[in-house]
């Protein structure tokens, strides 16, 4: 059975709904028992994240730049320092480069264009 499957299959019993017969559930059935609906829902939304369907409202995650993670060249180095120098916003530099608006600025900080954000920035204080 695939996942779509069964997740529809999921979200009719979560309503309260047999998901062969089509028929509303009994009021005593199990299935309409409050921690049962919970259950249901928190499965649903398990098999969302194991390669269902997205739920409406949620938008899918965003690939990240090309060049994310890896390592910096020289030669992006100077692109960036120059593109810094001209006055460049960064986050255009980041497009240009592949990389995220946090790993040039990272970069900047690393190849001393600009400080370091006071108290560590994002991940706290500086180990030293």
């Amino acid at each position: 059975m695939e996942l779509q499957v069964a997740r529809q299959i999921i979200d009719t019993l979560a309503q309260g709904i047999h998901p062969v017969t089509g028929e509303v559930m009994p009021e005593d059935s199990p299935y309409n028992a409050p921690p049962v609906i919970r259950a249901l829902h928190a499965v649903a939304r398990a098999l969302e994240s194991a390669g269902g369907e997205p739920s409406e409202g949620a938008r899918p995650k965003p690939a990240p730049p090309p060049n994310a993670g890896k390592r910096w060249s020289p030669q992006e180095d100077s692109a960036l320092e120059t593109a810094f120098d001209a006055g460049i916003p960064l986050r255009q530099v980041a497009q240009e480069l592949g990389r995220t608006g946090f790993a040039v600025e990272q970069r900047l900080i690393k190849l001393g264009k600009i400080e370091a954000p006071a108290g560590g920035g994002r991940f706290g204080p500086a180990a030293g």
